[in-house]
């Protein structure tokens, strides 16, 4: 079918940033005394909201993170974007011809307006999204798995649910997807599409993801 608007996660799927950002994560609870690999970060706080990491260290251990976590994570986080950050490979393609076939386009992500804006301008990304087609978890309060995100992208964009699909490739963002009621295209380039349940289908690149729009290249 076709859609009037196309709505991107960010982290993994317009920026290469998630390898960066849970290496970063997991180096940083472990330095705090809460021993987290690499892919326990993966597993447990891909796709989320940083309150999700304040709440299962809270839940498993029962000590609250110190009240300055979340700036030092930001700090390192996006130091290491300025330096390192790219795009996902394709991605600046499928923008192009998502603006020439006339279909919308927003981002909705778990990630800070700050956040997604500094990893942006890293990896050349900004001048593809105007301010107002940017959303964040900061915006509605609750983050993925709760839908609130997507449905007030899709109201602010003035577009129904039903017309709208979700790229992401996050468990926790194919679930807010689709209790949103929206389609969702999930990309395994992290994660197996196994481990993607739910989804309304998959690729392994962004040159397979306009035919599964319905978008010529």
């Amino acid at each position: 079918m076709g859609y009037d608007l196309v709505i991107f996660d960010n982290d993994g799927v317009l920026v290469d940033s998630e390898p960066l950002a849970n290496s970063i994560l997991a180096g940083y609870l472990t330095e705090l005394g809460h021993p987290t690999s690499y892919e326990e970060s993966l597993s447990d706080y891909m796709g989320a909201a940083v309150h999700r990491v304040h709440d299962l260290v809270l839940e498993r251990t029962g000590q609250p993170l110190p009240g300055d976590f979340d700036e030092n994570l930001y700090a390192r986080t996006f130091a290491a974007f300025e330096r390192e950050l790219k795009p996902v490979p394709g991605v600046e393609g499928v923008l192009g011809a998502l603006i020439e076939s006339g279909v919308s386009y927003c981002l909705a992500s778990s990630g800070s307006h700050e956040r997604i804006r500094v990893g942006h301008r890293a990896a050349g990304l900004d001048e593809w999204f105007e301010e107002e087609w940017i959303f964040s978890a900061d915006d509605v309060g609750r983050g993925k798995p709760a839908p609130d995100l997507f449905l007030h992208a899709a109201r602010s964009m003035d577009v129904e649910p039903a017309r709208c699909v979700v790229i992401e490739d996050s468990p926790l963002g194919v679930q807010a997807a689709a209790a949103a009621g929206m389609d969702v295209y999930a990309f395994t380039g992290m994660l197996p599409a196994d481990r993607l349940p739910g989804a309304t289908g998959y690729f392994g690149d962004m040159g397979q993801l306009l035919g599964l729009l319905g978008i010529q290249g």
